[in-house]
């Protein structure tokens, strides 16, 4: 843990709060400084909407109504490395207690090549599935069956297609996601 985290920790005398809100922005200023614009803008829109949205209980409140197999704009925030983050679009798997379990996916095309059932994958990758091009979205997709988590619905910015829980496509996804993790 480095010095600075350990300090935050500690610090418990409410006469250094700014001291602390100022260290913390520098911090955060220098480290937005260091990334590239595409970047920059990934954190800001993420740190915006959460500050927009944190205290939504769901989706409801921002008026959008979802439902399983619905493929949406999902801002999953700030990511650690080899984790989806930040505004991706995401499969709807479940719905449960004001969340969502959702599956990041992705357009890259390289990704895509990568997913096992993609026909000539390249270097097949057992934690992606290839769902070719949806009703509704604009390219082909691969998703990250091994980054799924439960959201805030709120986190959802809008709701994009919607995939049938009943198609032999996304029972067989189902299936595929019950496999990875027996």
């Amino acid at each position: 843990m480095s010095n600075k985290v350990q300090k935050f920790l500690v610090e418990e005398n409410p006469m250094k709060v700014s001291q602390m809100i100022n260290e913390y922005l520098d911090v955060f200023r220098e480290y937005l400084y260091s990334l590239s614009m595409h970047e920059i803008k990934r954190e800001c829109v993420s740190g915006l909407n959460r500050i927009d949205r944190k205290d939504a209980i769901s989706s409801l409140e921002l008026d959008i109504r979802i439902r399983v197999g619905d493929i949406v704009y999902v801002d999953f925030g700030q990511a650690y490395l080899n984790e989806s983050g930040f505004q991706h679009f995401g499969l709807v798997l479940a719905l449960f207690s004001y969340k969502a379990f959702v599956i990041p996916m992705s357009s890259n095309y390289r990704t895509i090549r990568n997913a096992p059932n993609y026909p000539g994958a390249i270097d097949s990758k057992n934690h992606l599935y290839y769902i070719g091009k949806p009703d509704g979205m604009h390219k082909e997709s691969v998703l990250f069956l091994n980054d799924a988590k439960f959201i805030n619905t709120a986190r959802i910015i809008d709701l994009i297609a919607h995939m049938s829980p009943e198609s032999e496509e996304f029972l067989e996804i189902l299936n595929v996601y019950r496999e990875i993790f027996e």
